[in-house]
């Protein structure tokens, strides 16, 4: 339960004008104060978020917000950009407002929070709650100790939600600052290391800021080792991709989508591909496979490493396989840059990835299993297992239980990649494509089917029409459909399924479709996989779209400009420089969900480096 950190009645006093706010919030019922937002001049979200403020005196203020990658730690910092010549001072003043709490929760007044704070000169420290990390403040203002509660936050995205949407939040103090003559700079960091339910106050803050250090020294190591960091890569995209990619145990992991998600096996080795291979990131490629490869459990990875030391999860039938998918891709960019591989480490990804292999054909947890034609069944009641995965109390929304399409897609695509390290995959490879090819066939849709053996019985389909299909096609490194079957399922579903921002996920006009996403969590889990579309399945479908037209430079050109250039445009839509998780699946397409979301990120730029690369 990290603090949160936020900014209230952050106003400037100027001499002889008045006051003038820079802030404003929303607050039961539906007010808006105080009035900071009405003098915003400018915004620019690059190199870093920075604003400036025309006051009605003829002052221009910017204001900057930098945090440092990699660290618990924000500077922020205001100066004046023009003034008249009259005034005789220009004070900025901020409140800190503080919370400790989660990102699934909000904060309410009570008793237990610890107003108290440590001031050393120009240190000022906090401890809201026992056994949370200490706030640590540094500026090169003045701070002045004054508790209150500021009540009654009202979060709009949160109502619509069905959610806790008012939160209460304390404010220990104000720090002031004269910015006639200098830049105001304020440094907000979070302790580091081990925390303790008592200690010294200042240990925490010796650690982030060195003796003698000033603010102004601080921030401007932050900027300067930001700007060459996020001068290391070439594009917008391949900058947000680093968001993502995040430090567990000794190696590294890939966060699925901010602010609410955690490290998703599913979604760390969909993203990988586009977020480390495409990027020719592959050192930090070779660090997440190492450190998932040992959770590695009955030849199943976990569905997510929770929060809070829980038990990893391990209700995904796919998370494992897209692992094979990433280890292949993995190693043919490895051999394409001619970077030498560690036989140590080498040898860790075939073990991982025989166990996963030997794992599903001798049988594993929910029914996962090779059957006798050479597919794999999976799924038992009650039990969520595909990338379709939305749950309302007991009842599974998609249970697809039998032997989907994209997981036999993927299967296949494991047995083949496989193959490189042990002979042993091919027979079953061979046995299950032709299972496949004749199986899930719907010759009078055109189509394929979304699941076959519904429910583990025999010859029982499911032909409502997914975008799970395309990924015999386009998405993985083998298709397992090809020629005119291909080139139909491909045309079906762009006229069925594509929005501009992603694929639907389930085909206006069937049983169970919902054209927008809202309501409470039971409305919005049960809409989820019910029509939503979701941006990631672009890279799939354009990939399956170029191979069924060619894969000439010309193609290429098209797709970019039919299906990739609208993602463009929606970067500076919600989650500015990112891509949505989801959006409604009728007109406007509103974006929703996750406004980060690693695998939306992580499939355009597969597409800009691998697919579509001239």
């Amino acid at each position: 339960m990290p603090p949160r950190f936020d900014v209230k009645s952050e106003w400037i006093e100027t001499t002889p004008a008045g006051r003038f706010a820079l802030s404003s919030h929303l607050y039961e019922p539906d007010v808006v104060h105080p009035d900071g937002a009405q003098r915003i001049e400018e915004f620019e979200p690059d190199p870093w978020p920075r604003w400036v403020f025309h006051l009605e005196d003829g002052t221009r203020i910017e204001q900057q917000v930098l945090a440092r990658h990699g660290s618990p730690l924000v500077a922020l910092s205001w100066r004046v950009l023009s003034r008249l010549p009259r005034q005789n001072s220009i004070a900025l003043s901020v409140r800190p407002l503080i919370s400790g709490r989660d990102y699934h929760s909000l904060h309410h007044e009570n008793p237990a929070f610890r107003f108290d704070a440590d001031v050393r000169e120009a240190l000022v420290t906090w401890r809201p709650y026992p056994g949370l990390p200490r706030i640590v403040a540094l500026s090169n203002g003045a701070y002045e100790h004054g508790p209150d509660w500021y009540r009654r936050f009202l979060y709009e995205e949160e109502r619509q939600r069905g959610l806790d949407f008012l939160e209460d939040l304390a404010s220990p103090g104000l720090f002031r600052w004269d910015l006639s003559h200098r830049e105001a700079v304020w440094i907000l960091a979070a302790e580091a290391g081990k925390v303790t339910a008592d200690g010294d106050a200042a240990t925490g803050a010796s650690t982030l800021f060195p003796a003698a250090t000033t603010a102004e020294e601080v921030l401007e190591q932050v900027r300067a080792a930001e700007s060459r960091r996020r001068k290391r890569f070439s594009t917008r995209l391949n900058r947000s991709a680093d968001a993502y990619i995040v430090s567990r145990g000794e190696g590294r992991t890939i966060i699925a989508g901010y602010p609410w998600f955690t490290d998703w096996g599913r979604d760390t080795f969909v993203s990988l591909r586009g977020l480390c291979l495409a990027a020719g990131r592959l050192e930090e490629a070779r660090e997440i496979f190492i450190e998932w490869a040992g959770a590695i459990s009955e030849g199943m990875l976990p569905n997510r490493f929770p929060d809070r030391r829980e038990e990893p999860e391990y209700n995904s039938v796919d998370a494992s396989l897209w692992y094979v998918i990433a280890v292949h891709d993995f190693l043919e960019a490895t051999a394409s840059s001619r970077k030498r591989l560690p036989r140590r480490d080498s040898e860790r990804l075939r073990v991982a990835v025989e166990a996963i292999l030997e794992g599903y054909s001798r049988g594993t947890r929910y029914g996962i299993r090779l059957d006798h034609d050479g597919l794999l069944a999976a799924g038992t009641p009650g039990v969520q297992l595909t990338w379709m995965d939305a749950k309302v109390g007991d009842r599974v929304v998609t249970p697809r239980i039998g032997k989907p399409v994209e997981v036999q897609a993927l299967w296949l695509n494991a047995l083949k990649a496989g193959s490189r390290f042990s002979k042993r995959w091919e027979e079953p490879f061979q046995i299950g494509l032709q299972a496949f090819q004749s199986r899930f066939w719907n010759e009078p849709g055109g189509f394929l089917f979304d699941i076959v053996d519904v429910d583990h019985t025999a010859g029982a389909v499911d032909a409502a029409f997914r975008p799970n299909q395309i990924f015999a096609i386009g998405g993985l490194p083998f298709p397992v459909l090809e020629g005119e079957r291909a080139r139909r399922v491909v045309e079906a579903v762009e006229a069925r399924l594509l929005i501009p921002i992603g694929l639907r996920s389930l085909a206006p006009g069937e049983p169970g479709y919902v054209g927008h996403y809202g309501g409470g969590p039971l409305q919005r889990d049960s809409a989820y996989h019910q029509g939503m579309a979701w941006p990631w399945l672009i890279g799939p479908f354009v990939e399956a779209w170029v191979r069924v037209h060619g894969s000439t430079a010309e193609v290429r050109r098209d797709a970019r400009e039919r299906f990739v250039a609208p993602l463009y445009r929606h970067l500076d839509e919600a989650g500015l420089g990112h891509v949505s998780e989801i959006a409604d699946a009728e007109p406007p397409f509103t974006p929703r969900g996750c406004p980060f979301q690693a695998w939306s990120l992580g499939e355009i730029l597969r597409l800009e480096h691998s697919v579509l690369a001239e």
